[in-house]
């Protein structure tokens, strides 16, 4: 079958997350990822936490599927020149290093433009490529606090926490593909590359700001809501008598429909709750009405009455319950993949459900430069001499 991006070529040079996860991204959807790793031992992210029994990096395993790994020391002059020449060879170039490195190396945007004029350029970091804290070093959880995620994340009385998955690092990958999905549609009209520059705490900061957006009008600094919604109620998560359920309203129809749930049509016309913006000054009320009928019932009870009435609800799975979920299994969320050194180990599935294109998300990770005959001897055409060389000055 064909893929979306067959004939793109993409010389990655990124590492742990937030690069790894963009390139992941492409390659998934049909893109050649030529990843560099250092010698000997290839990129530090093959030790994150959790390994498979072989000591193996599950991070590594679900976010380098697919792609072609070559080892290359940059710090050498003839390992930068062979970097040279594969960025004449590729349509994109991905990084993840601190601003200025790679340039610092020689091979920064200017000098990857002068040797392929076509070139995109794409570089992810905590802070971008410009502004004041530019040089910050930044991991996850920086980008989530500087993003202001953390600040109106957690209960009211209790500390700022972060998302429980690398929320930063993953948007700052997504919105690198994107980036570079527009680049590549652009380059195709006009025949011009471009630079691009993403920055992890940008990408956080996109999402918190459209619900907070009225703290420029009237001055109030956001407070946290805990599982809640800060503009409606009821919302989140209530206890039931063997667990917790998800419920969700937004429009007065909604609210409407709860109460008739509930049997508490009495309170149809209580101005208190008469209106959203109603309803989220009375917050405290309008919960404690819907966590006292929950409270009474079963999980099971409460999800079948409210969806009786077409209300937006669910149960809230723990996580192995998530992982065992026959909808998500139906729709290959989970697919088992072959490794040569760990065997058949269980990775996520493709979110990208395309009739033409699908994502492929089968693929398994490669070996540390796995592919350097494929791309030095057959791309290039370093000879076998040449290569032993290379090998002996541990420039691969």
């Amino acid at each position: 079958m064909a893929k979306a991006l067959e004939g793109v070529r993409v010389l990655d040079f990124t590492q742990y997350l937030s690069g790894p996860h963009c390139t992941a991204v492409l390659s998934e959807l049909g893109a050649e990822i030529i990843k560099i790793e250092m010698p000997g031992r290839g990129e530090p992210e093959r030790l994150a936490m959790p390994k498979t029994p072989k000591k193996e990096s599950y991070q590594f395993l679900s976010y380098n599927r697919g792609k072609k790994s070559i080892t290359l020391n940059l710090k050498n002059p003839k390992g930068m020149e062979i970097a040279r020449k594969l960025t004449a060879k590729v349509d994109v170039l991905v990084e993840n290093f601190a601003p200025g490195v790679l340039e610092r190396l020689g091979l920064g945007y200017e000098e990857a433009r002068r040797i392929n004029p076509q070139i995109i350029y794409a570089s992810i970091s905590g802070f971008g490529q410009t502004g004041p804290r530019r040089n910050d070093v930044s991991y996850d959880v920086v980008a989530q606090a500087m993003g202001g995620l953390m600040s109106i994340t957690g209960y009211p009385d209790g500390e700022p926490m972060k998302a429980g998955c690398s929320l930063g690092d993953y948007m700052g990958g997504y919105n690198g593909a994107i980036a570079i999905l527009a680049a590549l549609y652009y380059r195709k009209m006009t025949g011009e590359g471009q630079s691009i520059d993403i920055s992890m705490q940008d990408g956080i900061w996109a999402m918190v700001f459209p619900d907070r957006a009225n703290y420029f009008d009237t001055k109030i600094v956001p407070k946290r809501f805990g599982n809640k919604l800060s503009s409606s109620a009821p919302f989140g998560a209530y206890n039931a008598k063997d667990g917790y359920v998800v419920i969700c309203t937004i429009t007065d129809p909604q609210w409407h429909k709860v109460l008739q749930a509930m049997g508490r049509e009495d309170l149809m016309n209580e101005q208190r709750f008469s209106t959203r913006e109603n309803r989220t000054k009375n917050m405290q009320e309008v919960d404690a009405l819907v966590q006292d009928w929950c409270q009474a019932r079963t999980v099971n009870d409460v999800l079948a009455t409210l969806k009786e009435y077409g209300v937006p609800c669910s149960p809230l799975p723990t996580f192995d319950e998530v992982a065992n979920d026959p909808h998500l299994l139906s729709r290959e969320m989970l697919v088992d993949v072959e490794q040569p050194v760990s065997g058949k180990v269980k990775l996520i599935g493709s979110v990208y459900k395309m009739s033409r294109t699908p994502g492929d998300r089968r693929m398994r990770a490669p070996e540390v430069g796995e592919h350097n005959q494929e791309i030095l001897g057959g791309l290039l055409g370093i000879d076998e001499q040449e290569m032993q060389k290379l090998k002996e000055e541990s420039v691969i």
